[in-house]
């Protein structure tokens, strides 16, 4: 419910929100932000933080940008506020379309704020440059887009502002389908303002700058869509403040929940008078403890090593673990004073590195585990010692990163009501159906009388796939028959929610006299925290990924998750193969410059090709990719050196540094089940219905696997309606992770696209040569110079209202691993090489990014702006990770002392696609979103090092690390000169 204020009287306060006139009854101190989203219903502004760090809540207030959770309702009397809301009046705005013609808006969660902030830039600014649209968005994060085609989009929004010798707009480069909301089935209409009282010059500038939705909806022809970059189909909303997320559609008459948490990284815990306490609170309608749990009390992502308590039971091991709810009367819940809540905390001996947790001595995390290791991973391939000890060169070192928070813009929220005997869960997610059955166990339900709605994801990258707060509102609802709504502070969200696994690695590599690698040994512990989560899949994922996309034909590997009572470590973009990779790619460069090779150069020797065995012995017979990625490289590579020599010759005090590094991934489970199902159908309307239920967090798959389903039908992308993920209405799509959507549920639309296109054929007796075409509920086949109608009204539909369907599902062919990890672990990997170029202020150790080239190959672009979204975001996140991410347990729990990247700390990105086609994949594609981070922070790393001779060891490289490695080597320099 946000953030507790304390009692106050209220007031009405009267101003006007987008022309129009409201009042509202109030405490006067209560924050603009609630009012307009709770008192209004104006959820098109958002909540982030509640204390200004993240900009999602900002508005214009009589034309200034402001952040709306700072402002008291009380200091907008007599203002007039605009929000997303009033920027388009059932018609986009100029800015609206091109942020969705440049694909400017990915989850969407912050975009609203980006509007409101450009808007009011582009009334003064019509024309503004880089520096002026950074400065005036520089107070909102985004964690999706990485910045750049926001950027683009607000510098030429005037592209599609209406034509001066023309009653009509230009449209957008770009359509605008009907999108369905999933549950409804419906395309809601566009959030429409009040009837404007008044008008400002600003306002009416922006209506003048605006489109009608339906001028232009060219879309691809048919067989065209897989390869084109269409609008994304839920982009509209996105822009409009109309997408719903977690926290956007609480029921009015919902109870309010807060969750008790353990102050401590350890402790035990024992409850006073629930019952009194809640007697003396007015409005408090019960307080839950595990004692209520009527099921199993107990979670986890990975069945067998499900260690999680929704609620813990007697004693909390982690800070931030939730042991009670509290729940009551929203207006009651504002006004709740927790001071007194009767819980007394005995706090314990805590475990937070993973060395002290291997100790012989160390106290047992989990008294039923025989050690604090969860469990680790192996691969072996070859005799690795012998051919380190007959290597012409060989390098070693040791690694250590940081925890890296998800710091998605949403947090966690959603509400939970009984329809029935059907337990409903209304909320964000990566995992509808893996949600389902968790909160079915801990509940005690079956699964069939537990339904997940996922609402639209503000941002997930992995922490998002394990339940939070389902089964806890489901608790509540359950147990009181009323809705019950929840929607974590940032503070809960950081402190309670999983993080990328710390690592401590170390590697031995080596090389013959020509460059060719001949071994390597490599030992990593990821410090997976109080329960298991992900962490069985990060020490199974790191061996199969830590040699690279590179021959390496004697090598061993093991990854290590350890428990401590650190925060839960989970899946983050990449379930350890960024750590990895780290690791690998900083020796390459250093084995590289000890065989007097070209970096870049020896990475080309060494890479991967058709007909290559991998370290699990698994033989890669095309589709491999990695060579092309390096070679697209090379013009790059050569004048960012030649450009980084003519500026060192120059300068003294800075220098600048080039860095490469290369990635691979594979997509998918790790040598277990992967399935996706995917539903296509064509009811009695001519409407081709897809049920799709991939979780689109952002990356586009509503989009991308609608058109690979078209492509693969043969009917236009214009014609289908999208039904979303929902437990109740459509197949499962498996979890939104590990790069496989596309890939994985792409081929599923594929098989299901193809299916029906198959079984009409059959029906209308013609050849698969043949064209098909809806003309209202009718279906026109073609082939040659015959013609066939078929009239979908007079065909029987069945239950889902179809006269045609297909469903299809796809697992992806893998086998196990042996005792050594041989065996073939992915169907199919991506591959991809960055080059980072910098700047290193040596007095000061800060470092400036000029500049990223990123070559990916893809497979197949299914939809090409997409990808460069999508891979301009990944780099923005590995920027973090390399430079200033590190989430230090009880000192970074929100958004001001932890940082990540700004609009204006993202430099220029130039993206470069690679389309080597994997036959597996549909169309040829490959996944990409864990691969586009991987390579970002070693490239940085590198760069550093080139620039300073400085490898910094422990990530990120933060100014005070990169100088206190000039000052290490300097004065190792002056002791060798003394010498």
């Amino acid at each position: 419910m946000g953030v507790v204020q304390p009692g106050l009287g209220r007031a009405d306060i009267a101003f006007a929100v987008n022309g129009a006139a409201v009042s509202v009854n109030v405490p006067p101190l209560r924050r603009l932000s609630q009012v307009l989203r709770e008192e209004l219903r104006l959820t098109g502004t958002k909540v982030g933080c509640d204390a200004g760090d993240c900009g999602a809540c900002t508005v214009l207030v009589d034309g200034d940008p402001v952040c709306a959770c700072l402002m008291p309702a009380a200091s907008a009397a007599g203002a007039s506020v605009t929000t997303v809301e009033g920027l388009a009046n059932g018609r986009l705005s100029a800015l609206q379309a091109s942020f969705l013609a440049h694909g400017a808006a990915q989850c969407g969660i912050c975009t609203p704020a980006l509007l409101v902030a450009a808007t009011e830039l582009l009334d003064t600014t019509p024309r503004p440059t880089e520096t002026e649209v950074q400065d005036a968005l520089g107070g909102i994060l985004c964690r999706c887009t990485g910045y750049r085609k926001i950027i683009a989009a607000v510098m030429e929004a005037g592209r599609f502002e209406p034509s001066t010798d023309s009653a009509a707009p230009h449209p957008p480069a770009g359509t605008f389908p009907p999108y369905s909301d999933g549950e409804k089935g419906e395309a809601p209409a566009l959030a429409t303002p009040s009837p404007r009282s008044s008008r400002g010059e600003g306002e009416e500038q922006r209506e003048r700058h605006s489109f009608d939705l339906g001028l232009d909806r060219r879309m691809p022809i048919s067989g065209n869509a897989v390869g084109a970059s269409p609008v994304r189909l839920d982009g509209v909303p996105k822009v409009t403040g109309a997408e719903k997320f977690g926290g956007d559609s609480f029921p009015a008459d919902a109870l309010a929940v807060l969750v008790v948490r353990s102050p401590h990284y350890h402790a035990g815990f024992a409850f006073g008078d629930l019952d009194g306490w809640a007697n003396k609170h007015p409005g408090m309608v019960g307080v839950f403890t595990a004692a209520d749990i009527p099921g199993k009390n107990c979670f986890g992502v990975i069945g067998s090593f499900a260690d999680q308590p929704a609620l813990a039971e007697g004693f909390a091991r982690l800070r931030g673990e939730a042991v009670a709810l509290v729940a009551g009367e929203r207006e009651a819940m504002f006004d709740l004073d927790m001071s007194d809540f009767p819980i007394r905390w005995t706090e314990l001996p805590h475990i937070l590195q993973p060395s002290e947790a291997q100790a012989k001595d160390a106290a047992l995390i989990h008294g039923n585990r025989p050690s604090n290791l969860l469990t680790s991973g192996f691969v072996e391939r070859g005799d690795p010692e012998t051919a380190l000890a007959n290597a012409a060169v060989a390098v070693t070192g040791a690694i250590e990163t940081s925890y890296v928070e998800h710091a998605y813009i949403e947090p966690e929220a959603g509400h939970a009501y009984m329809d029935g005997d059907t337990l409903v869960v209304v909320a964000c997610t990566q995992a509808p159906y893996m949600d389902r059955d968790d909160t079915a166990k801990v509940l005690g339900l079956p699964v069939d009388k537990v339904r997940i709605v996922p609402t639209a994801t503000g941002g997930g990258f992995g922490s998002k796939l394990d339940v939070s707060l389902q089964p806890l509102i489901g608790l509540v609802a359950l147990k009181t028959g009323r809705p019950a709504a929840l929607a974590y502070t940032r503070n809960e969200s950081m402190m309670s929610t999983t993080k990328r696994h710390p690592a401590e690695m170390k590697a031995t590599i080596g090389a013959d006299a020509d460059g060719h690698v001949t071994g390597m040994i490599f030992s990593g512990d990821f410090n997976t925290g109080a329960y298991a989560s992900w962490g069985p899949t990060v020490a199974n994922r790191v061996p199969v990924h830590a040699s690279g996309p590179y021959a390496t034909p004697n090598y061993r590997a093991e990854g290590r998750a350890i428990h401590t009572h650190g925060p839960i470590s989970g899946a983050f973009r990449g379930f350890g193969v960024p750590q990895a990779t780290i690791m690998q790619e900083t020796l390459y460069d250093e084995l590289a410059g000890k065989l007097g090779i070209d970096r870049l150069d020896f990475r080309l020797r060494n890479c991967l090709r058709n007909g290559s065995e991998t370290v699990t012995g698994q033989r890669l017979e095309s589709g491999v990719g990695i060579a092309e990625c390096l070679e697209a490289l090379l013009p790059h590579w050569a004048r960012a050196q030649a450009d980084a020599d003519t500026f060192n010759s120059n300068h003294e005090e800075k220098k600048r540094g080039v860095g490469v590094a290369s990635c691979w991934y594979g997509c998918g489970n790790t040598s277990l089940p992967n399935p996706s199902t995917i539903r296509v159908g064509i009811a009695a309307d001519g409407t081709v219905i897809l049920h799709q239920g991939a979780v689109d967090i952002g990356q586009g798959s509503n989009t991308v696997i609608t058109q690979i389903c078209a492509d693969a039908l043969g009917l236009p992308l214009e014609k289908f309606r999208l039904k979303s993920a929902d437990t109740a209405i459509s197949p499962d799509a498996g979890k939104t992770s590990a790069s496989r959507q596309t890939f994985v549920t792409g081929k599923a639309a594929e098989k299901a696209g193809r299916a029906l296109r198959e079984k009409i054929l059959r029906f209308a007796n013609v050849s698969e040569k043949a064209t098909l075409q809806l003309d209202g509920a009718a279906i026109v086949i073609r082939e040659g110079e015959a013609t066939r109608r078929i009239d979908l009204a007079s065909l029987d539909m069945d239950a889902d209202g179809f006269v045609f369907r297909a469903e299809e599902t796809y697992d992806p062919p893998t086998l196990p691993l042996d005792a050594k990890g041989q065996g073939k672990p992915y169907a199919v990997y991506g591959y991809g090489a960055q080059i980072a170029e910098l700047e290193v202020d040596l007095k000061l150790g800060t470092v400036k990014l000029i500049k990223i080239t990123a070559a990916h190959d893809v497979g197949k672009a299914i939809n090409p702006l997409l990808v460069e979204g999508q891979i301009e975001g990944g780099i923005a996140q590995g920027i973090g990770m390399a430079l200033m991410e590190e989430y230090i347990p009880g000192r970074t729990e929100n958004l001001h002392d932890y940082l990540i990247p700004t609009i204006g700390d993202v430099p220029p990105i130039e993206t470069i696609l690679v389309e080597v086609p994997d036959p597996e994949g549909p169309f040829g594609a490959k996944g990409l979103g864990e691969h586009v981070l991987i390579p970002t922070a070693p490239a940085i790393l590198n760069a550093i090092r080139h620039a300073t001779g400085v490898l910094v060891t422990k990530v990120p490289a933060t100014p005070t690390r990169i100088r206190a490695g000039i000052l290490e080597k300097d004065g190792i320099r002056e002791k060798e000169a003394r010498a």
